[in-house]
């Protein structure tokens, strides 16, 4: 009887231990955007430093999965590469949640090939015929005599919507262009990005981010006639990148509790710093 008074008393002792550790402990979810998750990680790990009473959880799955986890009351804040869709806005409100937009960073949407291409450059206008299956050969754009191999993010990320409205859709809203069905859609930017390093006839785009000395990223001029430009953190700022976007947070309302000071660190110049640290572009 006294054995089992002490085992309990052990027991209890361990649980009351292991509960005032995690006292003042405040968890903060970031969910969405693939393009987005390493930077919402690096934030995350840099605000944690100076802020260990607030844990931080991150995770993917795309701008449409952060987008419903929003409207769900899921998460606290979402990651997002592509705008809230008015009918996304109006379930929310309908739910009671109040879709608060802030712009974090930018980014330039990068073409990528494997260096054995020699195509070094398209544009926007070839971009939209290979992705709708009007080129279907790499000759046809001054390559070698290869079948091309067009890979794209699934429908559920924010950067494939970007790419279906201005690049396959020219930025017209009432272009009916729309992918081949050829097209491989992938799970993820890392598969696009494996698939490019082993694939010399492939073509895919992924966020600035996860561009890497194993691929080739192509320059892209907006039109016949202009200036073809490389992806790059000035080209991006200065906008003379043809394919740039606004990568975004959003909240429920104004950010208040332990999610306000780590979107003020984030528009800081400390969190604006990781921003270039992971190869994406600062707000300012």
């Amino acid at each position: 009887m006294y054995k089992k008074m002490v085992l309990t008393g052990v027991i209890a002792l361990l649980a009351l231990t292991v509960v005032s550790c995690g006292v003042g402990k405040k968890a903060v979810q970031i969910k969405g955007s693939d393009t987005m998750v390493n930077l919402g990680q690096a934030w995350s790990e840099d605000f944690m430093k100076a802020n260990p009473a607030i844990s931080i959880a991150v995770t993917g799955g795309g701008s449409g999965t952060g987008i419903a986890a929003l409207i769900g009351g899921t998460t606290d804040i979402t990651q997002a590469s592509r705008n809230m869709e008015p009918k996304e806005i109006a379930q929310a409100k309908k739910r009671g949640i109040d879709p608060k937009e802030i712009h974090v960073a930018n980014d330039g949407i990068t073409l990528v090939v494997n260096p054995a291409n020699p195509v070094s450059k398209l544009t926007r206008q070839q971009l939209s015929d290979i992705y709708t299956g009007k080129i279907k050969n790499w000759k046809e754009v001054s390559g070698h005599d290869l079948k091309i191999v067009a890979l794209s993010r699934e429908r559920n990320s924010g950067t494939h919507v970007f790419f279906l409205e201005h690049v396959v859709k020219m930025g017209d809203p009432k272009n009916k262009n729309e992918f081949a069905p050829s097209i491989l859609m992938m799970p993820s930017s890392q598969a696009i990005i494996e698939e490019v390093n082993s694939n010399p006839s492939a073509i895919g785009y992924v966020g600035l981010g996860y561009l890497t000395p194993k691929e080739k990223a192509l320059a892209v001029a907006n039109s016949k006639g202009s200036a073809y430009v490389v992806p790059s953190v000035r080209s991006v700022l200065s906008k003379q990148y043809p394919i740039s976007r606004s990568l975004l947070f959003y909240t429920n309302g104004e950010p208040s509790g332990e999610v306000k000071p780590f979107v003020d660190y984030v528009l800081s110049p400390a969190g604006q710093k990781i921003v270039l640290k992971m190869d994406f572009v600062p707000v300012k």
